[in-house]
């Protein structure tokens, strides 16, 4: 039996696919890439700029009092703008560029974290033609430096502390950074910087926008994997095509809605998501200062009255963990959609949300690359929990072997093999920075290699199977250390998994996991090998794990990921190297 006959369907209503922004089955909807064009306006000269189809065509249509934006601080503050706020404050910092000497293509760098200074210079930026690019804000030095060293940054804001110890030691090395802006600047700012409170107060709030074509750059997107230097994903003017109509078809946005966004604005998920699809869709987005806190976040979701929720597994994950006694507590019926991005979202959490949150949690795949979603579990589409879902509409997406330069499609159900993209949907990335060698091998044979391994099942539903370079080899089988984990996470007892490959004279390799607990389960031997009895059940001899390995906690990127090499490297007495740069894809 696999694990897409394993899992009950969640079944939607009629009401429900007749209420959803896509009904129904998206391979039936007739949507494609010249509809969601007509979706935006365009710049009135003509052109797309993609800070225009967030803030100023909606004040142009006169919803300039909508809220766009809300933002709660750590220490209790609050701060909303409306979309005339919104555009007037944009306007200002795109025209402190011009004034400072910075013409089109300008690239501005911000390590700010989750506050709206950071939103204010992304759509300034691009207003101004320039290049945003966002720095993860718990960055150490060393990624900060890497960043803005292969981006050629030209302006950076940040806050005091973050460049006195992240910047300002090395700035000397990097001759293209003109102008440091600090956003808490008190009067006394360090030499060779500017405090930017001060700096907009004396600066003009009028400002046209740049006349900006679809391919002229707009966004930088910095990505790595288990080795090697960042990558620097390019994104385009018309990357606001794919966002705007993903957000209202994936995540079902429409006007009126509040939209809680989790992911940090330093990753992509926390650009193409947490800013420009809400706000192209004219939605009251939120901003929380705050790290994740369950407590916290079940008093938001009921306070703020959230309406559409996007989120990640690793935060689902630990929702589950705290128990269900925090959600009974607080009114969650405002709340209608909620989604989740980042890694796989294990079947358990997703029936979790139904039964305890009143609505499944609608999975998602895409990467830095894609820029934006490609394939989804829709609203109105029914829920195969532990499933990506489909692609949407306009993306065709395939399973493939790679035989030499040749790229074959297979077609058989559940058949595991690379996840494979036909390239032109107007967010996918154009370069990585500076290394054309190394995009060009992303691509073979007209295809896009997400280098994702996957399967698709009779209905047209696609499964996560594991990063190619994250296999394991036993024994002639080929295994996806997800796989392993998605079964583990049925246990009741067990909160979050991970597995490996280690050598094996025999097999080559065998697999071992690592597990933490749910609240209230009591580790030893006795349930580690109940664990591995039920994994040998589930999968059988050759895929299940030797060894399961009860633990307090699981190493983990600083965007929350589970580090499987990490824990492979500790396993073997491996060098870690430098893990401070890896990132979470989406």
């Amino acid at each position: 039996m696999t694990k897409a006959d394993s899992q009950p369907i969640l079944h939607k209503s009629r009401a429900e696919r007749a209420a959803a922004n896509l009904p129904g089955d998206p391979a039936q909807s007739g949507f494609d890439w010249s509809t969601y064009r007509q979706w935006i306006d365009g710049l009135p000269g003509g052109g797309i700029n993609i800070a225009h189809e967030a803030v100023d065509r909606h004040v142009a249509q006169g919803h300039g009092a909508d809220e766009a934006l809300r933002w709660l601080g750590r220490d209790g503050a609050r701060r909303t703008f409306t979309y005339d706020d919104l555009k007037r404050e944009t306007d200002r910092f795109a025209r402190l560029l011009t004034d400072l000497g910075h013409g089109k293509g300008v690239r501005v760098f911000a390590l700010l974290g989750r506050v709206p200074a950071t939103i204010i210079a992304a759509l300034g930026t691009m207003k101004a033609g320039g290049v945003f690019c966002p720095l993860y804000s718990a960055f150490g030095p060393e990624p900060v430096r890497a960043r803005m060293t292969i981006g050629e940054a030209s302006v950076l804001v940040t806050t005091t502390a973050d460049y006195a110890r992240k910047v300002q030691p090395w700035r000397s090395d990097l001759p293209s950074l003109r102008h440091v802006l600090l956003t808490d600047g008190a009067g006394a700012e360090p030499e060779g910087t500017i405090d930017l409170g001060a700096a907009l107060a004396g600066t003009a709030s009028d400002f046209t926008i740049a006349s900006t074509s679809p391919d002229d750059m707009a966004l930088l997107h910095f990505t790595s994997g288990t080795t090697g230097k960042p990558k620097g994903a390019v994104h385009v003017h018309e990357a606001v095509v794919a966002h705007h109509a993903t957000g209202r078809l994936v995540l079902d946005l429409r006007p009126g809605d509040v939209f809680w966004c989790t992911a940090d604005p330093g990753w992509v998920t926390g650009t193409s998501y947490g800013i420009i699809a809400p706000l192209t869709n004219r939605v009251t987005m939120m901003l929380d200062e705050a790290e994740f806190d369950a407590a916290r976040w079940y008093q938001t979701l009921e306070r703020e009255q959230v309406t559409v929720w996007y989120t990640a597994p690793t935060a689902i994950r630990l929702l589950v963990k705290a128990g269900n006694e925090l959600p009974s507590r607080h009114d969650l019926s405002r709340l209608r959609f909620m989604a989740s991005v980042g890694e796989p979202l294990n079947a358990e959490a997703v029936i979790w949300g139904r039964e305890v949150l009143g609505h499944p949690f609608h999975d998602n795949w895409w990467q830095t690359e894609t820029g934006g979603i490609m394939v989804a579990n829709f609203a109105g589409m029914d829920v195969k929990p532990g499933s990506m879902g489909k692609p949407i509409p306009g993306v065709e997406a395939a399973i493939v072997a790679i035989e030499g330069e040749k790229v074959v499609p297979l077609t058989g159900a559940m058949v595991t093999g690379q996840l494979a993209l036909r390239p032109g949907w107007p967010s996918m990335f154009r370069a990585y920075l500076g290394e054309a060698a190394r995009y060009a091998a992303c691509f073979r044979d007209g295809w896009y290699l997400t280098g994702d391994l996957a399967r698709r099942d009779d209905d047209g539903y696609f499964w996560f199977a594991g990063r190619a370079d994250d296999v394991i080899k036993s024994a002639g089988h080929l295994i996806g250390p997800t796989e392993v984990e998605a079964c583990l996470l049925e246990h009741p007892a067990v909160a979050e998994a991970a597995a490996i490959g280690i050598p094996d004279e025999r097999a080559g390799e065998v697999v071992k996991a690592f597990v933490t607990l749910r609240q209230g389960q009591v580790p030893g031997e006795a349930l580690s090998r109940e664990l591995l009895g039920h994994a040998r059940k589930r999968l059988g001899a050759a895929i299940a794990p030797r060894q399961v390995e009860i633990r307090a906690d699981l190493p983990r990127t600083r965007s929350g990921k589970i580090m499987r090499r990490l824990l492979r490297a500790r396993e073997l007495g491996l060098p870690e190297g430098d893990l401070s740069t890896l990132e979470n894809p989406a």
